[in-house]
């Protein structure tokens, strides 16, 4: 089932049935057939249409936000960000997409060439509760523009979100077999990959989900774009204005209530800063995250997604304690039906406990102590994953040198990782294979075709 639970409260809003096996075969039909036809729409009318839902999703911002605050315990003010991430992604796609799909010509010796770039078929969507909205938009605005077809299989908790989505790009002239939303379980994504009607598949998840994904995807010969698990260094070598970094490291940790794959969550600070920026963070964390309802924009830390996962969470804060990281701030499991769990600091985690090397995906922050800049470039790299990372000093010089020597998919400097539509988005190691957004995200499922004159 389908299930909308109200993480706050704890009660149960609406169950949704599965998709029998004869519908999702239905709807593999439907993208498959679908993709004759809105590839041959001209260019110019994909990308206007393209356009048009980025408008539809600016007009809906606060109906979609409170969908996701219900199902999901976005706060309401992130709720409206983050839909307005998602107009301005489907908008980049519309003005930008007739430029980055325009034929390229290929100096070849002997004559000429030019490459092509058209779409490959219909694809699957295995999409996360984390972000409802922003990671169904980065997927599916290129490639709608691209013409691509689109089947997506939303997270479980979150069917009305899916079906407002599903619903806009309609209203928006996006065809009924175009994009089509199926409530499918996990159990039936294996023989959806292997339907050889469906060209690729992309997913947002964890790393186990995304190994198991990508397995099937190469049993049947199916491109694949993961973004999976990270565990994020935010490097401070020095600054100018310690309480400002701080603010800066705290709002990225505890944005989405921690529940974001490109979160810092780990900070790496050189030594002279390290004792004030831990009290500072400390502080800031105890007195300025306070639990409250997410649908009042005055509160600051909303619940996790679901009881599951505050048990989670507060599980791997006591599994590190016991084996001897220190407690800083926070810490605890609140009481009550919500799926409440303090803003957390932690320090003196080492390479032998858990915590070192699994992501906590809640509002907890590590921080370590480096006393050189090799030394913080290595904890920053001792790390499965790779999505991003951040690099903070007053010297941009030395910032570069250091973002050069870590080993992510996309570094920032003097500010945290977030997402921009036209700069590509996607990770390395265990973080991912392949880039979302920007003129890289169009390219994932591109048949780039030369063709020789």
């Amino acid at each position: 089932m389908y299930t909308v639970t109200n993480p706050a409260t704890g009660e149960l809003v609406e169950k949704v049935p599965n998709a029998t096996d004869e519908e999702v075969r239905a709807a593999i039909e439907r993208v498959h057939r679908g993709f004759g036809t809105w590839r041959r729409r001209p260019l110019a009318e994909r990308a206007a249409t393209v356009l048009r839902a980025a408008e539809l999703f600016a007009e809906r911002a606060d109906e979609l936000a409170a969908i996701m605050t219900l199902e999901m315990g976005k706060r309401i003010n992130e709720g409206r960000g983050e839909v307005g991430v998602v107009a301005d992604i489907f908008r980049y796609y519309a003005e930008h997409g007739p430029r980055l799909l325009a034929d390229e010509p290929l100096p070849i010796r002997g004559g000429q060439a030019v490459l092509t770039k058209e779409p490959i078929g219909a694809l699957l969507g295995v999409m996360p509760w984390n972000f409802p909205c922003y990671q169904v938009a980065r997927f599916v605005a290129p490639n709608l523009v691209l013409g691509n077809t689109i089947l997506l299989k939303h997270a479980s908790i979150c069917p009305r979100s899916a079906t407002a989505i599903e619903q806009t790009l309609h209203d928006a002239g996006v065809p009924a077999d175009a994009y089509v939303n199926v409530f499918a379980s996990s159990r039936q994504v294996p023989w959806m990959l292997a339907d050889p009607r469906l060209a690729g598949v992309s997913l947002t998840g964890s790393e186990q989900a995304g190994t198991a994904v990508a397995a099937e995807a190469g049993r049947n010969l199916k491109r694949c774009v993961l973004e999976l698990g990270g565990a994020d260094p935010l490097i401070v070598l020095d600054t100018e204005n310690l309480e400002e970094t701080v603010k800066t490291a705290a709002t990225a940790r505890m944005r989405n209530c921690g529940q974001s794959c490109n979160a810092p969550k780990r900070m790496i600070v050189l030594g002279e800063w390290y004792e004030e920026f831990v009290d500072r963070l400390a502080k800031r964390v105890t007195e300025y995250y306070i639990p409250g309802d997410p649908s009042d924009p005055a509160t600051t830390l909303p619940p996790l997604a679901s009881t599951a996962a505050a048990d989670e969470v507060t599980a791997q804060i006591e599994t590190a304690i016991r084996e001897g990281a220190t407690l800083r701030a926070g810490g605890h499991r609140l009481p009550g039906p919500g799926a409440y769990v303090e803003a957390t600091v932690l320090t003196d985690v080492t390479p032998g406990m858990a915590a070192y090397h699994e992501e906590i995906f809640g509002p907890v922050a590590l921080v370590f102590r480096a006393e050189t800049e090799e030394e913080a470039i290595a904890l920053a790299n001792d790390t499965p994953f790779g999505l991003g990372a951040s690099v903070f000093s007053a010297d941009r010089e030395r910032a570069v040198r250091v973002a050069r020597q870590v080993e992510a998919g996309m570094v920032y400097l003097n500010k945290s990782g977030g997402s921009e539509a036209d700069l590509p988005f996607g990770g390395i190691k265990r973080s991912g294979l392949g880039r979302e957004l920007g003129p890289l995200g169009i390219e994932e499922f591109m048949n780039k075709k030369p063709i020789r004159l």
